[in-house]
């Protein structure tokens, strides 16, 4: 013979609340997994855009010519190393994690006074990246919209020439 339960046992039966409580929660442990991930990705990409636009304007100061404010120069033949110093590591790979690409690196040369002896050069280095968001979706559940950054870095050296 079957026997029916009461509606009461079922209101008093505590089995499985603690997965009730868990898919409660899920959802918003699995956001912030998601923010953590896309905030360290786009910490590190920033920080490696810094630092290779941060050497590119070192190896542009150094190898350009020292008298660049008198004969007035050129740096356009060290865009392609410029470009390569910032987004490619010394194996040959790239430095930034997947989703991030160096848009462009260009530089300029300016003369500032103010230096002793005179007007002295000084290189711009300046690299445009976009940042895409892999976890852009999980974002649009709470309205967010969040797909890609485009950012830009620039950093000045003073040329010392060779």
């Amino acid at each position: 013979m079957i026997r029916l339960r009461s509606p009461r046992i079922f209101a008093r039966d505590e089995r499985g609340a603690a997965l009730v409580e868990f898919a409660m929660i899920l959802p918003m442990m699995l956001l912030f997994l998601a923010l953590s991930v896309e905030g360290a990705r786009t910490f590190w990409a920033y920080q490696a855009t810094i630092s290779g636009v941060r050497d590119a304007a070192r190896f542009l100061s150094r190898v350009v010519d020292v008298d660049i404010c008198a004969t007035a120069g050129s740096d356009s033949q060290w865009d392609g190393r410029l470009l390569a110093i910032v987004r490619d590591a010394r194996d040959g790979g790239t430095v930034f994690p997947g989703g991030v690409t160096v848009r462009s690196v260009g530089a300029t040369l300016a003369c500032e006074s103010g230096f002793r002896g005179g007007a002295a050069g000084v290189a711009t280095v300046t690299a445009k990246l976009d940042i895409d968001y892999p976890f852009s979706g999980v974002f649009t559940l709470i309205g967010m919209d969040l797909t890609s950054v485009a950012t830009q870095v620039r950093d000045q050296a003073r040329v010392i020439g060779l």
